[in-house]
């Protein structure tokens, strides 16, 4: 059923290169709400042009959340029906779509995902690496210190982790996961895709770093990074602080971290605190 239900927010995905990747579906939803809520107006009228629907928006981006958030629960709740589309991609995944959900969920009001292009989705699904298991990140912090931070409490992930990066921080980002990932870990760098200069590259992140320390970066990055290995599910050679080391780097806490020694090593947990220096609560 493509007729856009009365008083009801759409997530439309739009095309993030390739006109073409617009369904049908999605056009419909366009054609019927009663306005259309968008990142950029100048951006989405060339798409409804391209549909040759004509149709009243209304901004909604990071800037205004507050103001625009309040307008768009009003004429929702009034019975008017409404589009949420972000430049490019699906809203809600690293944008201020995440926010109008939330909003409306709160107010009681219909959400209904009309699906289509991610970048994420598809840069994962080309890079080449593992996808049974992967974390979104989005965009690092332009601050170099929080960005340093985020990439150190990911270095012990083991599933696949999917970045944005505009092309002006890229060499500087690079160089950072460098630094705290290692020059080995694999890197796919998938830049403008579906667009006609699509790009995979396919390399690890020392290569990576040198060749955009020289090479200008053009256009918008996906950047799919390869998990850290995953640890060895050995203890038995280990002493107890080793054994709770073990656990403490798969991310659990130190209280469970020492229940599971125990649990190992079928001994009291006071024996644990005890060859660990700690004392017991």
């Amino acid at each position: 059923m493509n007729e856009p239900l009365p008083g009801a927010l759409y997530l439309v995905a739009t095309p993030i290169g390739n006109l073409g990747d617009l369904s049908s579906r999605a056009a419909a939803i366009l054609s019927g709400v009663d306005f259309v809520a968008a990142e950029d107006t100048r951006v989405t009228a060339k798409l409804l042009s391209h549909l040759g629907v004509s149709k009243p928006m209304m901004t909604y981006h990071r800037h205004n959340l507050t103001e625009a958030g309040e307008k768009l629960q009003k004429r929702l709740q009034s019975g008017e029906s409404c589009a949420l589309v972000t430049d490019a991609g699906t809203p809600g995944i690293s944008d201020p779509g995440e926010d109008a959900a939330r909003l409306c969920a709160e107010n009681g009001i219909k959400v209904v995902s009309v699906p289509g292009a991610c970048a994420a989705v598809s840069a994962l699904s080309v890079s080449a690496l593992p996808t049974k298991r992967f974390c979104f990140e989005g965009f690092l912090s332009s601050e170099r210190s929080k960005r340093l931070a985020s990439l150190r409490a990911l270095a012990g992930e083991t599933r696949t982790i999917v970045f944005y990066e505009a092309p002006h921080r890229l060499a500087k980002t690079l160089s950072d996961m460098k630094e705290v990932f290692g020059g080995d870990r694999k890197i796919s760098l998938c830049r403008e895709l579906t667009k006609l200069n699509e790009e995979v590259i396919r390399t690890d992140l020392e290569e990576a770093a040198a060749r955009f320390e020289k090479e200008e970066p053009r256009g918008e990055f996906v950047l799919v990074v390869s998990g850290a290995p995953e640890a060895e599910d050995s203890w038995e050679d280990t002493d107890i602080p080793g054994h709770f080391e073990f656990y403490l780097s798969r991310g659990l806490s130190q209280s469970d971290a020492m229940k599971a020694v125990a649990k190992d090593r079928h001994v009291a947990k006071s024996e644990i605190y005890r060859a660990l220096k700690i004392k017991e609560q």
